[in-house]
Protein backbone atom coordinates (compact mmCIF):
# COMPACT_ATOMS: atom_id res chain seq x y z
CA UNK A 1 0.00 0.00 0.00
CA UNK A 2 1.07 3.46 -0.68
CA UNK A 3 2.17 5.74 2.09
CA UNK A 4 0.52 8.95 2.57
CA UNK A 5 3.02 12.01 3.11
CA UNK A 6 2.71 16.01 3.95
CA UNK A 7 4.60 18.19 2.99
CA UNK A 8 4.48 21.60 4.77
CA UNK A 9 5.23 25.08 2.86
CA UNK A 10 5.76 28.12 3.60
CA UNK A 11 3.64 30.68 1.93
CA UNK A 12 6.46 31.61 -0.42
CA UNK A 13 7.03 28.37 -1.69
CA UNK A 14 3.62 27.61 -1.78
CA UNK A 15 3.30 29.95 -3.93
CA UNK A 16 5.74 29.11 -5.95
CA UNK A 17 5.30 25.59 -6.60
CA UNK A 18 1.31 26.15 -6.62
CA UNK A 19 1.99 27.87 -9.48
CA UNK A 20 4.73 25.70 -11.40
CA UNK A 21 1.80 22.91 -10.59
CA UNK A 22 -0.75 24.87 -12.27
CA UNK A 23 1.44 25.45 -15.14
CA UNK A 24 2.78 22.49 -15.66
CA UNK A 25 -0.69 21.31 -16.13
CA UNK A 26 -1.59 23.42 -18.90
CA UNK A 27 2.32 22.15 -20.60
CA UNK A 28 1.03 18.82 -19.81
CA UNK A 29 -2.52 19.97 -22.00
CA UNK A 30 -0.21 21.27 -24.76
CA UNK A 31 2.01 18.09 -25.10
CA UNK A 32 -1.20 15.69 -24.99
CA UNK A 33 -2.92 17.70 -27.83
CA UNK A 34 0.49 17.63 -29.67
CA UNK A 35 0.61 13.64 -29.42
CA UNK A 36 -3.10 13.45 -30.47
CA UNK A 37 -2.42 15.56 -33.54
CA UNK A 38 0.51 13.54 -34.60
CA UNK A 39 -1.27 10.43 -34.00
CA UNK A 40 0.97 9.13 -31.06
CA UNK A 41 -2.29 8.57 -29.20
CA UNK A 42 -5.27 7.77 -29.79
CA UNK A 43 -8.05 10.54 -29.00
CA UNK A 44 -10.50 7.94 -28.27
CA UNK A 45 -7.77 6.67 -24.92
CA UNK A 46 -6.97 10.62 -24.16
CA UNK A 47 -10.08 12.21 -23.83
CA UNK A 48 -12.47 11.90 -21.22
CA UNK A 49 -15.52 13.42 -20.08
CA UNK A 50 -16.91 14.49 -16.16
CA UNK A 51 -17.28 10.31 -15.72
CA UNK A 52 -14.04 9.06 -17.22
CA UNK A 53 -12.46 12.44 -15.30
CA UNK A 54 -14.21 11.43 -11.92
CA UNK A 55 -13.69 7.47 -12.42
CA UNK A 56 -9.35 8.08 -13.06
CA UNK A 57 -9.09 10.93 -10.65
CA UNK A 58 -11.23 10.09 -7.73
CA UNK A 59 -11.51 5.94 -8.25
CA UNK A 60 -14.89 5.91 -5.80
CA UNK A 61 -13.26 7.30 -3.16
CA UNK A 62 -14.00 11.27 -2.30
CA UNK A 63 -11.05 12.65 -0.22
CA UNK A 64 -11.04 16.77 -0.12
CA UNK A 65 -7.63 17.37 -0.66
CA UNK A 66 -7.89 15.70 -4.06
CA UNK A 67 -11.14 17.50 -4.87
CA UNK A 68 -10.01 20.54 -4.30
CA UNK A 69 -6.55 19.80 -6.35
CA UNK A 70 -8.47 18.57 -8.95
CA UNK A 71 -10.45 21.62 -8.93
CA UNK A 72 -7.51 23.58 -9.44
CA UNK A 73 -6.10 21.61 -12.25
CA UNK A 74 -9.08 21.74 -13.91
CA UNK A 75 -9.55 25.38 -13.51
CA UNK A 76 -6.09 25.27 -15.51
CA UNK A 77 -6.95 22.95 -18.18
CA UNK A 78 -10.51 25.12 -18.97
CA UNK A 79 -8.62 28.05 -19.05
CA UNK A 80 -6.43 27.10 -21.23
CA UNK A 81 -8.62 25.37 -24.02
CA UNK A 82 -10.48 28.88 -23.27
CA UNK A 83 -7.63 30.59 -25.37
CA UNK A 84 -7.79 28.22 -27.99
CA UNK A 85 -8.43 30.07 -30.88
CA UNK A 86 -11.61 28.93 -32.02
CA UNK A 87 -14.21 31.48 -32.61
CA UNK A 88 -17.05 30.52 -29.60
CA UNK A 89 -14.58 30.72 -26.98
CA UNK A 90 -12.08 33.92 -25.78
CA UNK A 91 -9.17 32.55 -27.74
CA UNK A 92 -11.47 32.85 -31.04
CA UNK A 93 -12.29 36.60 -30.02
CA UNK A 94 -8.95 38.31 -29.74
CA UNK A 95 -8.26 36.20 -32.84
CA UNK A 96 -10.50 38.28 -34.35
CA UNK A 97 -9.56 41.14 -32.79
CA UNK A 98 -5.79 40.91 -33.57
CA UNK A 99 -7.27 40.53 -37.19
CA UNK A 100 -9.05 43.91 -36.91
CA UNK A 101 -6.00 45.65 -35.46
CA UNK A 102 -3.71 43.82 -38.17
CA UNK A 103 -6.07 44.90 -41.66
CA UNK A 104 -7.55 47.54 -40.17
CA UNK A 105 -11.45 46.41 -41.01
CA UNK A 106 -14.25 44.59 -39.05
CA UNK A 107 -15.06 41.16 -40.31
CA UNK A 108 -18.81 40.89 -42.12
CA UNK A 109 -21.61 39.95 -40.00
CA UNK A 110 -22.14 37.14 -42.11
CA UNK A 111 -18.43 35.88 -41.50
CA UNK A 112 -18.53 36.55 -37.52
CA UNK A 113 -21.76 34.64 -37.22
CA UNK A 114 -20.79 31.92 -39.20
CA UNK A 115 -17.53 31.10 -37.31
CA UNK A 116 -19.71 31.27 -33.71
CA UNK A 117 -21.55 28.30 -35.78
CA UNK A 118 -18.63 26.35 -36.37
CA UNK A 119 -16.86 26.80 -33.37
CA UNK A 120 -20.28 25.50 -31.53
CA UNK A 121 -20.25 22.72 -33.25
CA UNK A 122 -16.85 22.21 -32.63
CA UNK A 123 -17.37 22.69 -28.97
CA UNK A 124 -20.73 20.51 -28.94
CA UNK A 125 -19.40 17.53 -30.57
CA UNK A 126 -16.08 17.71 -28.52
CA UNK A 127 -18.46 17.05 -25.38
CA UNK A 128 -20.72 15.20 -27.33
CA UNK A 129 -17.47 12.68 -28.08
CA UNK A 130 -16.01 13.03 -24.99
CA UNK A 131 -19.46 11.97 -22.42
CA UNK A 132 -20.10 9.33 -25.46
CA UNK A 133 -16.55 7.94 -24.74
CA UNK A 134 -16.96 7.61 -20.96
CA UNK A 135 -20.06 6.00 -21.51
CA UNK A 136 -18.46 3.59 -23.90
CA UNK A 137 -15.67 2.82 -21.77
CA UNK A 138 -18.09 2.19 -18.74
CA UNK A 139 -20.70 0.42 -20.75
CA UNK A 140 -17.78 -2.14 -22.26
Amino acid sequence: MLKLTTQEYTFGEALSVGTQKAFQVVFDNIKGFGKIFRGEVSASKALSGPIGIAQNLFGGIWVWDRFWTVTGLLSMALAFMNALPIPALDGGHATILSYEIISGRKPSDRFLEGAQKVGMVLLLGLMAFAIFNDVFKAVF
